[in-house]
């Protein structure tokens, strides 16, 4: 069966008259199935590199079993990606389609085997809803070299190949004939090796979102509908019997919550939650109430964010039903707090739609702005202006830039660069792991400095508004821990680095007194297990917001109230 696996597509079109077999640059005229077929090949062989090594990482060379198992792989996925193009690809369209796919597959393959990253429904989120400036920072010459051989020479062999000319009558039993053909091999390859297929399939399903282009055609669709259906209609309702509790009776100050959605950090780096080094050191010397192990609902802001401000987190996830309801920040609005966004990144993901919108990413602030990024501290600028405009009570979310990665050193000023040598440069692959993890905590140097400095703030306007603080961010990141870099990985699969996080959180003395928050059991409770599905909940007992959709089961504050 092996040898049978081996066999070439050859067969699967049909010998073609020697009239039409050249043109006139001297190249032979292909017919769009040997087109389909080439192509199919090439993707197979030399744009699937990581999902490769997956498949083959526990076999050795040596072995004649090995080269079987790889033969009928090779089989198996030629002929079904053959298969997808032989139903797309018109003597017309033929050329088009394979110039997209080639594109798509050189840049899939370049991230996939670069950042070992999953490109699933999720991933390509992400990458749609990436902006221009990170997009920028993603260019390299590693990049321009993969796209030179494995997209621009290609493409120009496709272009320049002859197109043979056949009318339907007869275009079409020969294009069924190869697809014939082509299901017969990949059933027969399938079978040779099924033992080992069904493994793959049942243990490690994430495997398909390596296998380059079906991968991006896959996502693509997933993500796709869920576009479709989020855009489908207003959001629907959710907590509109919100009401205001007891506890705002007898205030004598408007009451001033920030929640701080983090960008990319991970516990494990936290100088608070027990790192070595300390990352944290403005906010240790405060009266901060850190939590210690706390997981996310995804590996990705895109799956994150729409997540932890729902009612259902991942204990009930379902992310098109994320995309279609309402916010935890809507539910506040519907309790008559008024609620704003103020943003450094790419958006809020849909949770703030229709509400307060702040977008910052774009400002130009001298000494907080350059080359079209801003630091973190510009959450900060003009805060004051806004609160008092406000005068009453209110609801702030700052969603900070962070540490995205992969240009870590950028998301700092200058004077936090203070562990050193650092990774100056995008492409991770050229610095060692040491640098890129220096690069990564002068990060979280920084987002501890534009944490304590908001705390600062609120401490100042203790006298005028009862104010807290709750930071949480979005998912974690792989350093080079077991050969990974970045975040995204499904979460099924994905390591600590990318789904523990830091969560922190601050009382004026004012706030914690007249919501009636006990700091002190707050604190025995930070080492017990927390998550994302606890934001929405803690947010509402916090404030003392009543609605049916309040879960106190979730709600952090709940065994801690001192009334």
């Amino acid at each position: 069966m092996a040898v049978f696996c081996c066999m070439t597509f050859a067969t699967a079109t049909p010998p073609t008259p020697a009239s039409s077999s050249r043109s006139p640059r001297g190249l032979p005229a292909v017919s769009v199935e040997t087109l389909a077929l080439l192509t199919s090949a090439f993707f197979t062989i030399f744009c699937n590199r990581a999902a490769w090594q997956h498949v083959l990482s526990d076999r050795s060379w040596g072995e004649p079993a090995t080269w079987g198992f790889a033969a009928c792989v090779l089989v198996a996925l030629t002929g079904f990606q053959f298969m997808l193009l032989a139903l797309v690809m018109t003597r017309r369209s033929a050329r088009w389609v394979a110039t997209a796919l080639l594109l798509m597959s050189a840049f899939a393959g370049h991230f996939i085997e670069t950042y070992n990253v999953y490109l699933d429904p999720g991933m390509l989120r992400n990458v749609l809803h990436t902006d221009v400036k990170e997009a920028r920072e993603l260019l390299s010459l590693d990049l321009a070299i993969r796209l030179a051989w494995q997209a621009a020479l290609p493409i120009w062999l496709v272009w320049r190949l002859p197109l043979m000319e056949r009318p339907w009558r007869r275009a079409l039993p020969r294009r069924l004939a190869s697809v014939a053909i082509a299901i017969a091999l990949v059933a027969l390859a399938v079978m040779a090796v099924f033992q080992d297929v069904a493994g793959i399939a049942r243990n490690h399903r994430e495997w398909r979102f390596l296998v380059t282009p079906t991968n991006v055609l896959y996502s693509a669709v997933r993500a796709g509908t869920a576009k479709a259906k989020t855009a489908a209609g207003p959001l629907q309702p959710v907590g509109t019997d919100a009401a205001l509790g007891p506890s705002w009776a007898a205030r004598t100050k408007p009451a001033l919550l920030i929640v701080v959605v983090g960008e990319t950090a991970r516990a494990a780096n936290w100088g608070l939650s027990g790192y070595a080094r300390q990352t944290t050191p403005e906010l240790a010397a405060l009266d901060v109430v850190n939590f210690r192990d706390v997981t996310t609902c995804g590996t990705d802001t895109e799956a994150s964010v729409p997540c932890m401000f729902s009612p259902w987190g991942l204990h009930d996830h379902d992310s098109a039903r994320e995309r279609t309801h309402e916010s935890l920040l809507h539910v506040l609005q519907h309790a008559k707090l008024p609620v704003l966004w103020r943003d450094n990144q790419s958006g809020c993901k849909g949770v703030c739609a229709g509400l307060e919108l702040d977008q910052l990413d774009g400002a130009k602030i001298e000494g907080l702005c350059e080359d079209g990024r801003c630091f973190d501290e510009v959450l900060l600028h003009g805060l004051d202006e806004r609160v008092q405009a406000t005068k009453g009570n209110q609801v702030i979310v700052l969603h900070m830039l962070g540490s995205h990665g992969p240009a870590y050193y950028r998301r700092y000023p200058e004077r936090f660069r203070r562990f050193t040598p650092t990774c100056d440069t995008a492409e991770l692959r050229k610095c060692s792991q040491q640098e890129i993890v220096n690069a990564y905590d002068n990060t979280l140097l920084y987002t501890d400095h534009v944490l304590a400095s908001a705390i600062r703030w609120l401490q100042s306007r203790a006298g005028e508004r009862d104010s807290a603080l709750v930071y949480v961010s979005d998912h974690g990141e792989s350093l080079g821990e077991h050969n990974l870099y970045l975040h995204g990985m499904p979460r099924s699969i994905a390591p600590d680095e990318q789904t523990h996080v830091p969560m922190v959180m601050w009382f004026s003395q004012g706030f914690a007194s007249s919501f009636g928050v006990d700091t002190a059991c707050l604190r025995k409770f930070a080492s017990q297990p927390a998550s994302h599905d606890n934001l929405f909940h803690t947010v509402l007992g916090l404030l003392d917001v009543q609605t049916q959709v309040y879960d106190p089961k979730f709600d952090l504050m709940h065994g801690c109230r001192a009334h």
